[in-house]
């Protein structure tokens, strides 16, 4: 597609999301803007469809208050690109990408697009954040302190090991250190 066509697609697509997203602010619209940049980024250096991933990247979260969000949206998300200028071949690539991109669903992205989106999605889980978005995830859902930092441990800092690409690992291993930081810190002044 051309490039001012797609930027005016992606801007609809994102209307549509802020809509039917999670207005929480761990896993909203902000979640999604901040996927779709490293998406670009990391897209930009590797040989993908871009329509593909970016496309993916601004449904990915679409039905994510429900269980099993990744498959759920990913049906979801055809329903909404039908109404684009998305040929059927790039709606199913767009959908296995979405199913494929998440940490808990299990399954594991068979394109280079999908293991971007899931890298980008658990970068965006790293770093100071990552740790803003834990805290806000915390409050949004009544955790105490101690299961803020339980967290982390169970799996925050077990994300840079499922990384894909090279570039997301080199980001990753800079956002771990600086939560490892922030936890030595936390764990002071609770003390």
């Amino acid at each position: 597609m051309r490039v001012n066509k797609l930027k005016e697609i992606y801007k609809k697509l994102l209307n549509e999301v802020n809509i039917i997203q999670s207005k929480n602010i761990s896993h909203g619209l902000e979640h999604t803007q901040r996927v779709f940049k490293m998406c670009k980024i990391l897209g930009e250096q590797l040989d993908v469809d871009m329509d593909v991933l970016l496309s993916a990247a601004i449904l990915h979260d679409v039905s994510r208050e429900q269980s099993n969000h990744a498959f759920i949206g990913s049906m979801k998300a055809k329903e909404i690109l039908k109404k684009y200028d998305f040929d059927e071949d790039q709606i199913e690539r767009i959908a296995q990408v979405i199913n494929t991109h998440s940490f808990s669903s299990g399954n594991s992205p068979n394109s280079l697009e999908g293991k971007i989106l899931s890298d980008a999605d658990k970068l965006d889980a790293l770093g100071s954040v990552g740790i803003y978005r834990a805290a806000t995830y915390s409050q949004e859902y009544g955790r105490s302190i101690d299961d803020f930092i339980k967290h982390f441990y169970d799996k925050l800092l077990n994300l840079d090991k499922l990384l894909y690409t090279e570039q997301a690992k080199k980001i990753g291993k800079k956002r771990k250190d600086i939560m490892m930081q922030f936890l030595e810190q936390i764990k002071e002044e609770l003390n």
